[in-house]
């Protein structure tokens, strides 16, 4: 048969140097990839004879083989599974075709972080890359199930790789490595000794559910050895807790979740009655880089009576919770079931309930027994679970629950809404906050300046969900959730520091003028403009009505493809500064003209500009701000 040379993708021949030169603390985890890969290849097998009675394979012998050749240096890792086509091999290892490879190899270059180089293996379906951290030469021989022709792949890992098609290949996929020699120095181990890889089977494939085995060794009487099954196959979850290790469930993890790193946390938990089901889930320790791509797989694996259905089952649990990885085994559910049917089942509605209400009371409880780790968990994963308080009104107050968000209160101690109202001033009615793209934007913002010399504790939202859901929720124990930035505020009444009635009309009247001549003027851009309560430092400051959008959601939605109405917003004077009070005593001694009116535009400008908008025609800002500075020289 012809063979064919292609050059690899660019991403794979990057990933693969990366593989070859990269030192790796344990490159045992070679073994684990690609016993991993057998494993699905053999679950996929399974699935595909039940979904479909004409495939002519047999399957009552699905298993994953080693084999050793002590003098030729070759390990080869052989499965009965699905195989591939011609076709297939060269896409699925001939290319990498997950588009967020590309930018994490330049990440992982720019940083040189070794951990996440390991954290590599898996995240792309690369695991079979993983071969050649140990090995010279890499040949792969599969057959797909149902054809009659096979395929061998084979490479050195130096940016080529052959294609041939072969006739005699058995069904499944062999992958042979020529390995290279010990190097203990390097962390490089004799993968050609038995007890090696018996000592890595066990320690990171023992709950795979097919059977792995390797010849024993030569017996006495010369004839064929007996095959030794090297895993115990019992499925992890369905074993009482003190019967399982937490190393063992951290490889379970690691196996499904495609993640070098222990868990954080591991959830069991078992439902008797008139529906069963087990199910084993783990909140990771770290968010996967791709985490808010549209590409991010996410769900759980799905398996009844002990039967691998699916992987990635999204039905079980809601979007917002897409990074808890874990097995859930029902005993009631057809094994032809298909993701269609799953979204309809009255059973997985049931389940994903349950499943959703015990990972956050888990959470719950990591907050307040575990406070170091519930903080690791809410700084990788609370922005994700914001998104239910938008989506899920059911559980919306058992997220309110286990939220936290930074505040005025604390630099560095988030604080939840419960501390919050703890805290709260004698009279004070809402619970404040402020949306921004970063803490210090936040604080030096016009609007905090009031709260913060009355020491009104104020949220400092941070995350583009927030802008949504503090909308969504509304109120919190009755208590107001309430923007510094919109509607009209009068502090001083709240406080008991009140302006006597005849002073407060006589600066209203003494304002009255100009206010009315800026409305005017600024028309186009603003609906009113006003007095302000909120600023004490500050000349101005623009602010939404209290049922408009802010800026920042209409970008938003506007980003999304969305056109919404762009409203216009209020100007607020803070009459206690220099500036304004000067704007004022200029009008009612001059009235309108060009320099007022100018000056009055420019001063709407700073006001947008303090809050990180831009004026709307920032070139004629820059002029006259120009020309009154070299006025004032």
């Amino acid at each position: 048969m012809s063979t064919q040379t292609f050059e690899f993708q660019v991403e794979a021949r990057q990933l693969l140097q990366l593989m070859i030169h990269s030192v790796y603390s344990n490159k045992d985890v070679f073994l684990r990839e690609l016993v991993s890969n057998a494993s699905d290849a053999l679950d996929k097998l399974r699935l595909e004879k039940l979904r479909d009675d004409a495939l002519d394979v047999e399957v009552s012998d699905l298993h994953i083989e080693l084999d050793i050749d002590s003098e030729a240096r070759t390990l080869t890792v052989r499965d009965n599974g699905i195989g591939m086509s011609y076709d297939e091999v060269g896409q699925l290892i001939g290319t990498i075709a997950n588009s967020g490879t590309a930018e994490f190899l330049r990440e992982l270059r720019e940083t040189k972080d070794a951990a996440g180089e390991e954290g590599l293996i898996g995240q792309f379906g690369v695991g079979f890359y993983s071969g050649f951290m140990v090995a010279d030469e890499v040949t792969l021989v599969t057959r797909r199930a149902g054809e009659s022709h096979g395929t061998r792949w084979t490479s050195r890992g130096e940016g080529t790789y052959t294609l041939t098609r072969v006739e005699d290949a058995p069904q499944g996929t062999s992958v042979t490595l020529h390995l290279k020699p010990a190097d203990p120095e390097n962390q490089l181990h004799d993968y050609a000794s038995p007890w090696k890889v018996r000592e890595i089977v066990k320690r990171y494939s023992d709950f795979i559910t097919w059977p792995i085995r390797m010849a024993s060794g030569t017996p006495a009487d010369g004839g064929e050895p007996e095959p030794e099954t090297l895993n115990s196959m019992k499925a992890l979850w369905a074993r009482p807790r003190d019967q399982v290790s937490d190393d063992e469930y951290h490889e379970l993890y690691k196996h499904i979740g495609h993640d070098w790193r222990d868990p954080l946390e591991t959830i069991r938990l078992q439902a008797e009655g008139t529906f069963e089901y087990q199910a084993l889930l783990f909140l990771p320790e770290h968010a996967p880089h791709d985490l808010f791509t549209r590409d991010f797989r996410r769900g759980v694996q799905l398996y009844v009576k002990r039967v691998f259905i699916m992987d990635d089952c999204e039905a079980l649990l809601p979007p917002y919770l897409r990074f808890v990885k874990g097995v859930v085994d029902a005993a009631d559910l057809s094994l032809n079931v298909s993701r269609e049917i799953l979204q309809q089942d009255r059973h997985i509605e049931m389940m994903r309930r349950r499943l959703t209400k015990k990972v956050l009371s888990t959470v719950k409880d990591l907050m307040g027994e575990e406070s170091d780790r519930y903080a690791t968990f809410w700084r990788e994963f609370g922005t994700v679970l914001k998104e239910g308080l938008v989506t899920d009104a059911e559980n919306r107050e058992a997220l309110l629950a286990v939220a936290s968000f930074a505040s005025t209160h604390h630099e560095s101690e988030p604080t939840t809404l419960k501390q919050y109202l703890e805290r709260m001033k004698d009279g004070q009615e809402d619970i404040y906050y402020l949306t921004g793209d970063s803490r210090q934007a936040i604080e030096n913002s016009p609007h905090m300046e009031a709260f913060r010399d009355r020491g009104i504790e104020v949220l400092l939202l941070t995350d583009a969900v927030d802008e949504v859901w503090v909308d969504a929720v509304g109120e919190y124990e009755g208590k107001k959730l309430r923007s510094v930035a919109k509607g009209e505020f009068d502090l001083d009444a709240k406080s008991g520091d009140e302006d006597s009635d005849d002073e407060r009309e006589k600066r209203d009247e003494a304002y009255a003028g100009l206010l009315g001549w800026m409305g005017e003027r600024l028309a186009e851009d603003i609906k009113e403009v006003r007095l302000s309560s909120r600023l004490t430092v500050s000349p101005a400051c623009v602010v939404s009505d209290a049922h408009d959008l802010t800026p920042a959601l209409e970008n938003m939605y506007r980003a999304m493809g969305q056109e919404v109405p762009r409203a216009k917003r209020i100007l607020e004077l803070n009459p206690g500064h220099a500036l304004v009070k000067g704007l004022n005593e200029a009008y009612t001694e001059r009235g309108d003209g060009t320099e007022l009116a100018e000056t009055a535009e420019l001063l709407y400008g700073l006001a947008v500009l303090a809050e990180g908008g831009q004026p709307k025609e920032p070139a004629r800002f820059v002029k006259l701000m120009a020309e009154r500075m070299e006025k004032a020289l």
